[in-house]
């Protein structure tokens, strides 16, 4: 199977799961989804979140997802118990649809590394 059939089939199977327990019967956006990560990474699970931290909790995700590919490293947690990371590589400019690709990529193998999918 081609590399691109691979990533569409792997993110149809996350969105998929995603949806079946957090989508309510609507579909779910990269976006839904990094923040769905981000609170999964904060593991304060059950609380509401101000817009700002709904902002925090996906570049949390965004953090994570890529700290494998080396562009983030975790740093630290603070007082409230939010992870911290640091840059260790700018990412390349890249057009919105190449973001999107990255990202996807990035979070299929996220959930493959917790073996959400396969």
């Amino acid at each position: 199977m081609a590399r691109d059939e691979q990533l569409k089939e792997r993110w149809a199977r996350t969105v998929a799961f995603f949806q079946e327990r957090f989508g309510d019967g609507e579909e779910m956006d990269l976006d839904a989804i990094l923040f769905i990560i981000g609170v999964q990474e904060l593991g304060q699970l059950h609380r509401k979140f101000s817009k700002d931290e709904k902002y925090q909790l996906m570049h949390i995700a965004i953090c994570r997802v890529l700290e494998p590919y080396g562009y983030y490293e975790f740093s630290h947690f603070d007082d409230e118990k939010w992870p911290h990371y640091r840059v260790m590589q700018n990412l390349p400019p890249l057009k919105a649809g190449e973001q999107s690709l990255l990202m996807k990529e990035a979070i299929v193998h996220y959930m493959m590394a917790a073996e959400v999918i396969d």
